[in-house]
């Protein structure tokens, strides 16, 4: 009895995070107009948005991340388009959090620490235009905290950081067998992310 309620629970559980996930699964704008009163969003870029998503999800004050792509001119881009560079767009994830728990910049220091800020030219094994890191503020505060943070982080290594900070128009959410995909295909992904080296990658630049 036990068992079958718990089952039960978390089947109820998953179909409620799902919903939710779902209400963000459609392209978004600068302003955040589907966000719920009080909610702000980030939209930022790290290489492969399995990742990306994973890195943010879980942190106080995350409400919800989405991967997806921004940055190209084309409208709904698709993923082999994109990864193959014909759209100009990178992958990316939209972080929708609330500013009351979690500051933006807060945000962007945790976005440091899971990237390589010298390699402009894709993200631990995986290469190419699409998969250049990103910053994309969604407003003149965010942009003049990220551009601050970038400059601390030159600081810091005493050299150019490969990371750009790049206008933002349209946040296009990829297909759904994309979104939560560490927790959907747990071994797959960690199999991917453990022969991409990325962590090890990670703690050369920024230590344990």
């Amino acid at each position: 009895m036990i068992a079958r309620f718990a089952l039960a629970l978390l089947a109820a559980l998953m179909l409620n995070a799902a919903s939710f996930a779902d209400d963000y699964l459609s392209p978004a704008q600068a302003d955040g107009a589907d966000l719920p009163g009080g909610l702000s969003h980030a939209i930022v870029a790290s290489g492969c948005f399995w990742c990306t998503e994973k890195d943010f999800e879980g942190l106080d004050g995350v409400i919800e991340v989405v991967s997806g792509f921004a940055g190209g001119s084309e409208a709904n881009p698709g993923y082999y388009d994109v990864v193959r560079g014909r759209t100009g767009h990178v992958e990316s994830a939209r972080i929708i959090y609330d500013p009351a728990v979690v500051s933006y910049e807060a945000l962007l220091e945790h976005y440091w620490r899971n990237v390589d800020p010298f390699d402009g030219d894709g993200q631990f094994c995986d290469r190419g235009a699409a998969y250049a890191p990103a910053i994309f503020p969604v407003d003149d505060d965010q942009r003049a905290a990220a551009e601050a943070s970038r400059s601390a982080i030159a600081d810091r290594f005493g050299r150019d950081i490969a990371v750009r900070i790049r206008s933002f128009d349209t946040f296009w959410p990829a297909g759904a067998e994309h979104q939560d995909y560490a927790v959907n295909n747990p071994i797959r992904y960690q199999r991917y992310r453990f022969g991409c080296r990325r962590d090890q990658r990670l703690r050369q630049i920024w230590g344990g």
